[in-house]
């Protein structure tokens, strides 16, 4: 009989991968709805008052810090910085351009982070034939929105930070991965607690649009970051970094069920593509 705190390790990160791809724009995709109802830094504060909230009836932030080591409390405070940044800035470009856009800006910067690990032509086959898809996925055209484009390459930025200090914490002696994780979101509260807290308090006028939010926030906060967090502890940094390549044709997925935005054939060999480079990728500690 498998035992639920073995089911972690007994599961294939690359499974913890797919379910985190399938949350990281599910939720947000849903989010979008109530940016009339809530507001963009509303739904934002929501989203991340939840997902702390969540986090700190599973184990004391407070306990996590003081029982971590000075360098540890020092990624756990800059991981909680960087989400509230980064929730907000995906939120406020979200609410100016396309989910595919945004998404596919997202993945950029993480190109880097698989290129530094790269060590077989495979994988720059495979690295070079998921930024060819995402390439085709951004269908490069000038963006007519230029605040729109400087909040989705600050997301962008934002989200390299995110996948080298989530890593770092995953990696950190112990098994407190998502313990860090919980305690970082609730720094991340505390830091956007004055910027958006005016247009959340529309959401505890509404049971509904309170509800909608904290669903918003366990599927965009809660779910993806630990599956996150499961995956980075066994995965090397720039094979979790590539796999991230899936996460612009997850986006385009979602926005044809959610936001009923239909791509084009374009897209759907970008699409093609990511998935290609994604599934003869190997990780660079293992053989092949």
């Amino acid at each position: 009989m498998i035992s639920f705190r073995s089911l972690p390790d007994r599961v294939p990160p690359h499974v913890w991968f797919a379910i985190s791809a399938v949350f990281h724009y599910l939720g947000p995709a849903f989010a979008v709805l109530l940016f009339s109802s809530v507001g963009v830094l509303g739904v934002a504060w929501l989203r991340i008052a939840s997902a702390a909230l969540v986090f700190a009836l599973i184990r004391s932030p407070v306990r996590t810090l003081r029982a971590s080591s000075p360098a540890a409390r020092r990624a756990i405070v800059g991981l909680g910085l960087c989400l509230a940044a980064m929730n907000c800035t995906f939120y406020l470009a979200l609410d100016r351009l396309p989910l595919s856009l945004v998404a596919a800006i997202e993945f950029v910067g993480t190109i880097g982070v698989a290129l530094v690990g790269v060590r077989s032509g495979r994988n720059v086959l495979a690295l070079a034939l998921a930024f060819l898809g995402v390439a085709l996925l951004i269908d490069v055209v000038w963006v007519e929105d230029p605040l729109g484009l400087f909040w989705a390459v600050a997301n962008g930025l934002l989200f390299v930070c995110y996948i080298l200090l989530g890593h770092h914490i995953a990696r950190l002696d112990g098994s407190g991965g998502i313990a860090r994780l919980g305690a970082a979101m609730a720094i991340a509260f505390v830091a956007v607690l004055p910027i958006g807290l005016g247009e959340a308090i529309a959401a505890f006028l509404s049971p509904l649009l309170l509800l909608a939010a904290i669903g918003v926030g366990i599927s965009s906060s809660v779910i993806p970051y630990v599956c996150d967090q499961l995956a980075m502890a066994r995965l090397p940094r720039s094979s979790f970094a590539l796999f991230l390549a899936l996460l612009p044709a997850v986006a385009t997925l979602t926005g044809i069920i959610v936001l009923a935005q239909i791509p084009s054939l374009t897209d759907c060999l970008g699409i093609a593509l990511v998935m290609v480079g994604v599934a003869i990728h190997r990780p660079v500690d293992t053989p092949g």
